[in-house]
């Protein structure tokens, strides 16, 4: 119980990380790397229980590819155009560390009920930091939009924080809303995952994010297919007279991807315009560093190419990626978020259809991957803390999860299980009565046998 109690307090902590302004006074320490370290150690200490069900995860090689291709930037930054080294070496470790939780809660040795309550805390958060942005949006009002008036919830302080904030509820909604779809005889959990899908819906909105409103609307439309294709269409024929019940500021925050100029002519609203320009700018900069100006180095950069954004972020995570790691740089982000999505389909297969609980948990956990892949086209949060971290946890308990499930499954159809491999307990039998040396070599080993 007390490693469980443990377990979760990161998983609280992440989320909210900026409402506990704890500083240690130690450049590049903070909580987050305080926490982590007394998880570790515990799991350390706990000895062979907390040993990974299955041997090598499935994510280890593309993290440690990126892992690589974030030092290779780094060695690329220092050769040429060195600056403040602690400062470089700082924001690598910040890169490299939140997705190091995945290998934490790979371990975390829990049973399944242990297992799934974690799950069901990582959703818990969730919810509960969409109720901070729903307060927000109620003390703005739902009446026109306005830019300084978008809710962020635990993500920031001010509307600049709102988009890191739409991408978070967005990727978190999946889950929910496969929870809807899935659990018919779990009333219980069913009602609860009605109402946490409601509050994010409702966050999301008040952020007057456009890119987590399409991400939101991508993923319910995929669960739903898979669901039932004959109810997707329905709902999305009954929702079409629905739009016009939304509050105003959202078909506002929306129309104003396109405006028009003095003379009638459809042009990009300056959010959307000034993203290609810098795009640009950035494939410009590759094209003429193809190996990539370094880690921590394009908004010093991007000047050169497009004066008028000199300072500004790519928002783009894979344009950030290419510009400052070049191919090596995105190839292992992409390669990365290929193996997260190959891992949740293998979640799918690896449980029976009517085992409700696990496929939900499974289908939305594939939504939260293609929801986190979406989220940083438009903006690049892919290695913040506060939105990424319980993806990161999410990850481990969910292959954690799965593994337990692969176990019970196992033993239920009378397959004994090691570390290592299966054997079926009757052909272990059978091998101990046909070579009754064998037992003797290995007491014990075959059933049956003294």
């Amino acid at each position: 119980m007390w490693m469980r109690l443990l377990l979760a307090v990161p998983i609280l902590f992440m989320t909210n990380m900026l409402h506990v302004p704890f500083e240690t006074g130690i450049p590049g320490l903070n909580i987050a790397n305080i926490l982590f370290v007394l998880v570790a150690g515990a799991l350390i200490v706990g000895g062979r229980k907390y040993r990974p069900l299955e041997g090598r995860g499935q994510l280890t090689t593309p993290l440690l590819l990126l892992f690589g291709a974030l030092t290779f930037g780094f060695v690329m930054a220092q050769a040429t155009s060195p600056g403040d080294v602690m400062l470089d070496i700082t924001y690598l470790k910040n890169l490299v560390f939140y997705p190091l939780l995945y290998f934490l809660y790979r371990r975390c040795g829990q049973g399944l009920k242990g297992t799934r309550q974690l799950i069901i805390l990582v959703m818990a958060v969730a919810a509960i930091a969409g109720l901070e942005a729903v307060r927000e949006g109620i003390d703005y009002g739902f009446g026109s939009y306005s830019e300084t008036h978008r809710a962020a919830g635990p993500f920031g302080e001010d509307y600049g924080s709102s988009n890191r904030a739409g991408v978070f509820y967005a990727m978190f909604l999946p889950m929910f809303v496969a929870m809807i779809l899935f659990f018919r005889k779990q009333k219980f959990w069913q009602v609860a995952a009605i109402g946490g899908a409601t509050i994010l819906i409702v966050a999301i909105m008040v952020t007057y994010s456009r890119q987590s409103y399409l991400i939101a609307l991508v993923g319910i439309a995929l669960l739903l297919l898979r669901r039932n294709v004959v109810l997707a269409a329905l709902i999305g024929v009954l929702m079409l007279p629905a739009i016009s019940f939304l509050p105003e500021g959202v078909t506002q925050r929306v129309a104003e991807t396109e405006q028009k100029d003095a003379v009638g002519s459809e042009k990009l609203d300056v959010s959307t315009a000034s993203r290609f320009e810098i795009w640009d700018g950035a494939i410009e900069m590759w094209s003429k560093r193809p190996l990539g100006v370094g880690l921590n180095r394009f908004k010093e950069s991007i000047g050169d190419y497009v004066p008028r954004y000199a300072g500004y972020d790519a928002h783009n995570m894979y344009v950030l990626m290419l510009a400052e790691c070049g191919l090596f740089g995105v190839g292992a982000l992409l390669y990365l978020l290929w193996r997260m999505l190959r891992m949740g389909m293998g979640f799918t297969r690896a449980v029976p259809r009517s085992d409700a609980e696990a496929k939900a948990l499974s289908l939305g956990f594939i939504l939260v991957v293609i929801s986190a892949a979406m989220g940083n086209v438009y903006g690049s949060p892919f290695f913040e803390g506060a939105v990424m971290a319980n993806v990161w946890i999410l990850c481990g308990l969910m292959e954690h999860y799965i593994a337990l499930k692969r176990r019970g499954a196992a033993a239920a159809s009378g397959v004994a299980t090691t570390e290592a491999f299966s054997v079926p307990a009757v052909a272990s039998t059978r091998i101990g009565e046909r070579f009754p040396l064998a037992a003797r070599i290995a007491p014990g080993r075959y059933p049956g046998q003294e």
